[in-house]
């Protein structure tokens, strides 16, 4: 059997988890993924795997086997691609993570431009809030806004997310506007949000001449999810603190109305994350760049597009 095929296999099965994940990522059936396994175990005469029926642990000598190849199977796409004209056409498919409110109102609608420059890239756009696991879900990157809690990772920040306070025309008619941040405590509703990795509560946060307050608000609903929160508000459900590029268009529209604009919201870092030990393909590149042009020419987001280690990953 191929001994390169087998390393790579096993370092699927390592990064997913379970066979069965792995050879879903690779598109072979599990017996073969299985049996390359074995033939790599019986080569080395050594224990890579502990298999159970329900998850796939590492040995102290297959961990310390797949670090070492790891590098090697990167050393090799490196000269691959060195080798091809994969730099100047990326091809292929690419699985990438996104928040739902970054894809709905901004990388979806501008997607018939990344396949005009790109037209050989298969995208596999996974829209949602979790937390991903890149290895495991064998992700090649993520975009997500917040904290960053894996220093394992690699993140590229390519935007700032400014955060202002919003409600719906019929819920100020009722309770009037706020003047103050400290009124929503005890005389407003609010709309909140909690971590969905967590389920701890983000406060609402308010800046003005070096002061700085957190808001938890007296709140009658909370939701883990940022479009969630917006529809709440646009119910009429109270205050929310949510993305100017989600509200500006709604309040243009008359649908919700910026209280509190006296006061600056929080800046919320939006990064595309990926693993360090991925080689970043052309297509890889090509997509990561392309976010942060695009992100750049977007009026409501201040761009960094300073590259750094993460020392968390985002929520």
């Amino acid at each position: 059997m191929d001994q390169i095929q087998s390393i790579r296999v096993f370092a699927r099965v390592v990064e997913a988890g379970t066979f069965t994940k792995a050879a879903e990522s690779l598109d072979l059936p599990k017996g073969t993924v299985t049996k390359l396994v074995q033939h790599l175990e019986a080569r080395l005469k050594v224990k890579l795997l502990n298999r159970t029926t329900r998850r796939v642990t590492v040995t102290p000598d297959g961990a310390a086997y797949y670090e070492r190849t790891a590098r090697v199977l990167n050393d090799l796409d490196d000269i691959e691609a060195s080798m091809t004209n994969a730099q100047a056409k990326p091809s292929g498919r690419l699985r990438v993570d996104v928040g739902t409110s970054v894809a709905r109102e901004i990388i979806i609608p501008a997607l018939a431009d990344f396949y005009r420059r790109y037209p050989d890239i298969q995208l596999d756009l996974g829209v949602t809030d979790r937390s991903v696991d890149l290895m495991a879900d064998n992700v090649d990157c993520v975009i997500r806004a917040g904290e960053l809690w894996d220093q394992s990772l690699v993140a590229r920040r390519v935007a700032n997310v400014a955060m202002i306070a919003v409600a719906s025309p019929a819920y100020l008619e009722v309770h009037g506007e706020p003047a103050h941040p400290e009124q929503l405590e005890n005389e407003h509703t609010t709309v909140n949000q909690f971590s969905t990795r967590t389920g701890r509560p983000y406060p609402a946060e308010f800046h003005k001449d070096g002061q700085i307050l957190e808001i938890s608000g007296r709140y009658k609903i909370a939701l883990n999810e940022i479009n969630a929160v917006t529809t709440a508000a646009l119910e009429g459900l109270g205050v929310a603190q949510v993305p100017s590029f989600t509200a500006r268009p709604l309040i243009q529209r008359g649908e919700l109305v910026q209280v509190l604009s006296d006061w600056t919201g929080p800046t919320i870092p939006l990064y595309v994350v990926y693993p360090p030990n991925r080689h970043l393909s052309a297509k890889v590149r090509a997509f990561v760049e392309w976010v942060a042009e695009l992100l750049g020419s977007n009026p409501h987001l201040n761009i960094d597009g300073s590259m750094l280690h993460a020392k968390k990953l985002p929520r």
